[in-house]
């Protein structure tokens, strides 16, 4: 039965190998399209590879992309669950005081 479990999880990742590695290559076609598409025109800069375009890919997705090794979403305070929570929680005071500075923060 383990043996069996064991071998199914094996098939999973020998099939999410390929599927992963054909996502990241087409999402390097596409930036690398783009690319060559948009920006020699307008900025007159050179086209790029494909290769090129996976780095800047990789790249962009450092940059721009938060990583969290404890599996919860960085904005998870903003549920709108756990904010009714918090607010059910908070004292008459507390809730008046945490919309006056909601208010000053977006200026309504």
């Amino acid at each position: 039965m383990e043996n069996t479990n064991l071998n199914n999880r094996y098939k999973k990742f020998f099939f999410f190998i390929p599927l992963v590695l054909f996502g990241l290559s087409a999402i390097s076609f596409v930036v690398m399209q783009l690319w060559n598409w948009l920006m020699p025109v307008i900025f007159n800069l050179p086209s790029i590879s494909f290769f090129q375009a996976a780095g800047l890919f990789a790249l962009s997705k450092i940059l721009f992309s938060t990583i969290n090794f404890n599996g919860r979403h960085k904005r998870a305070a903003f549920n709108k669950q756990v904010m009714k929570e918090k607010m059910m929680h908070m004292s008459e005071e507390e809730r008046q005081q945490f919309k006056e500075q909601w208010k000053k923060r977006c200026g309504n």
